[in-house]
């Protein structure tokens, strides 16, 4: 008797409204941070145990911008555009929101950075690495020139991003992100605070949107 493959829950009915299956998924972490952030691991997990068939990156992005987007969209460069969704987290989510404007594919924006290169500013030197501060990354003066470029690229959000942003963000102002991203979908949280702790609460929200559910 031949097995059949059951499809993942919601890609029949995207099929039927012709629309396209997320197949690749990038996360793309905050300043400092790494793959090891509680948000990846819990994305990592969430796709793992409902979309095995999906195709997960998580990448350990270079302190430089501009290195940072060259070898992400080195890793992309095979991926479908149609079939292909980006999550950010603050510098993550800035870069995010700067990659769905290149790629035109969906993407969520955590908390994202808006003027990273003004914010970044006191950070130039050595610094600790977040999840581990036993090691270190070193945020050069040129990297503030590398996120103006960046941020000179930027324009007002396209219709498909879907912008996580708390008021309780004690980094980052919420004010900002709005005005920045608030030609997409933007949910607007009362509380909460720059790591987005309480995740889990729109995981529903996030799976949607990102074309899995």
């Amino acid at each position: 008797m031949a097995l059949q493959l059951c499809s993942p829950p919601g890609d029949a009915l995207r099929a039927r409204l012709g629309m396209s299956v997320t197949t690749h998924l990038l996360y793309l972490h905050g300043f400092r941070s790494s793959p090891q952030s509680l948000k990846a691991r819990k994305m990592a997990a969430w796709i793992a145990q409902a979309f095995p068939h999906v195709t997960w990156w998580c990448p350990q992005l270079p302190a430089s911008p501009r290195q940072a987007i060259e070898a992400v969209l080195a890793g992309v460069a095979d991926w479908p555009r149609s079939r292909m969704a980006v999550v950010g987290s603050s510098l993550g989510g800035f870069y995010a929101s700067c990659l769905a404007q290149q790629l035109d594919c969906p993407a969520v924006l955590i908390n994202p950075a808006v003027h990273p290169s003004r914010d970044l500013a006191k950070y130039i030197g050595e610094q600790a690495a977040w999840h581990d501060p036993a090691q270190s990354i070193f945020f050069d003066a040129a990297y503030i020139q590398e996120l103006q470029a960046l941020e000179s690229q930027a324009r007002s959000t396209a219709p498909q991003t879907l912008a996580l942003i708390a008021k309780g963000d004690e980094v980052l102002d919420w004010r900002e992100m709005l005005a920045r991203h608030q030609a997409g979908r933007v949910h607007l949280i009362e509380g909460s605070d720059h790591a987005l702790s309480d995740f889990d609460l729109y995981k529903a929200e996030i799976l949607e949107f990102l074309r899995l559910v």
